[in-house]
């Protein structure tokens, strides 16, 4: 029998620190890109390039390392996640040419596509079906914590060097790898990973990918792409547009980053499940892509600090209302087949993270607004979708 989760407190804050760091540690380094840039006189294009290929090595490593994770185990997946992030924060922190950079932002990818299913199967393994819903709600938390405080911090430390935050990053993670060295333990017995290897054989990535483009799923998809997509282009010039626009410091691009997470943490804590119960999934949907489209375009007419802030705080809340609807959608209407709907949730959410910064790049070497124009197209684009989304199809289909 499975112990509680209060009795497992000590695993649990090793298991959440650890997918909290990488996280922490992407953070950490978005108000010194833009510094970063000018002094290695990168172009926007090259930015965009960096955060994409990122996904893309997590795209291509995350089939693999979900099967080496039931092959081998949580716990060796998990501290080999941790050595190559620090390995790839250091790397980037000493790195003087961009083609370092890139492998670092390689060796990242690689990282994040082994501590998440690393640490999301050994919370599984732990807990019983009645609290693994509050524990993986501790995942998503630890994720969104190291996305509000990483900025801030390393607003904060690159007052003291701008490569600091990479070194910073690279110290903690390798302090985490050797914690769970020493104190996790692998929760699944050589019998039971090699079941389990053996039944994910069955598994098709191709196949689900083909399944994925029927029409009955591609919309719901479709949305989770353009939700991705819509954000990475936002976030990847964000921080570009603020320096090169208004002249904002680092530590100011950090407050303004960490004060709008924070206030769409808030309200999706407090009235996330309120505002389903209202309007229902699709609608609210349809609300956040509206609310998103509209504020990209405001966010090219404003000028001041505190508007600036105002519209990121409610872009932020908008993308953050919009995930949560869409993943609660799918999970409920997935039946059966919650392992496709997540793995396909995943791959498009990575297809996204890697045409939005590279097209978001792009345009910002053309001209400064085009990349929130262009992600308002999208947004757009997204809503129109929504319009012939038969969600009773979906839930029919995958029930079938």
């Amino acid at each position: 029998m499975k112990k509680p989760i209060k009795d497992q407190k000590a695993v649990l804050i090793i298991l959440l620190s650890n997918i909290f760091i990488p996280f922490l540690g992407i953070g950490l380094i978005i108000p010194v890109m833009p510094s970063f840039m000018n002094i290695m006189h990168l172009s926007g294009s090259t930015m965009g390039y960096l955060i994409a290929v990122f996904a893309v090595a997590q795209l291509i490593m995350s089939p693999f390392a979900g099967r080496w994770v039931d092959r081998y185990g949580r716990k060796k997946i998990i501290t080999l996640g941790l050595f190559l992030f620090g390995i790839s924060e250091l790397i980037f922190g000493v790195g003087t040419h961009v083609s370092v950079l890139y492998l670092s932002r390689i060796l990242g990818g690689i990282s994040a596509a082994f501590i998440m299913p690393g640490v999301t199967a050994y919370v599984a393994d732990i807990t019983s079906v009645q609290e693994r819903p509050k524990a993986m709600g501790y995942i998503s938390a630890a994720i969104s914590t190291g996305f509000i405080i990483g900025p801030g911090i390393g607003g904060f430390i690159a007052e003291y060097g701008i490569r600091l935050p990479f070194f910073f990053a690279a110290g903690i993670a390798f302090l985490a790898c050797i914690s769970s060295m020493f104190i996790l333990k692998e929760p699944l017995t050589k019998e039971q990973l090699a079941e389990n290897f053996d039944n994910n054989k069955q598994t098709n990535f191709i196949g689900d990918l083909k399944k994925s483009l029927n029409p009955v799923f591609f919309i719901a998809f479709i949305i989770v792409f353009v939700l991705a997509f819509g954000l990475s282009a936002y976030e990847t010039v964000f921080s570009l547009f603020s320096d090169h626009k208004f002249g904002f410091t680092p530590k100011d691009i950090a407050a303004i980053i960490t004060i709008s997470s924070i206030f769409g943490v808030v309200v999706q804590v407090f009235m996330f499940g309120k505002l389903v119960d209202i309007l229902g999934e699709k609608k609210l949907i349809q609300l956040c892509l509206i609310v998103g489209a509209i504020l990209a375009v405001a966010s090219t007419m404003i000028s001041s600090y505190l508007a600036v802030l105002t519209v990121t705080c409610f872009i932020f809340l908008a993308f953050d209302l919009l995930r949560p609807a869409l993943t609660t959608f799918l999970s409920k209407a997935g039946g059966k087949e919650q392992g496709f709907v997540a793995g396909m949730n995943s791959t498009y959410t990575s297809l996204g993270n890697i045409v939005g910064p590279a097209m978001a790049g792009i345009l910002f070497d053309v001209n400064i607004n085009y990349p929130y124009l262009f992600a308002a197209v999208i947004l757009v684009i997204g809503l129109g979708f929504t319009f012939i989304w038969k969600e009773n199809k979906l839930a029919e289909s995958l029930a079938e």
